[in-house]
């Protein structure tokens, strides 16, 4: 499980950087479908959905990482 989550993160980081959005998206969604409360991914799902252009859904997810952690400076 871990190791699924830790791949998955690396591929999501990795087609992030690359530009590809609904890839790196796919991967984010499957990891907080079993691990929702993880602010970091609740981050970088809104920093994709931010490239995408997908501002209002962005906030969203910096908000729902806030929550989770209010010291995540990553999402302010």
């Amino acid at each position: 499980m871990v190791s699924d989550t830790n791949d998955l993160m690396k591929k999501g980081t990795s087609f992030l950087e690359d530009g590809k959005y609904e890839d790196a998206l796919d991967c984010f969604d499957k990891i907080l479908a079993s691990n929702p409360n993880n602010p970091d991914i609740w981050n970088k799902k809104g920093v994709t959905l931010r490239s995408m252009g997908r501002y209002d859904e962005a906030i969203e997810c910096f908000n729902k990482s806030l929550e989770i952690s209010h010291k995540d400076v990553d999402a302010s």
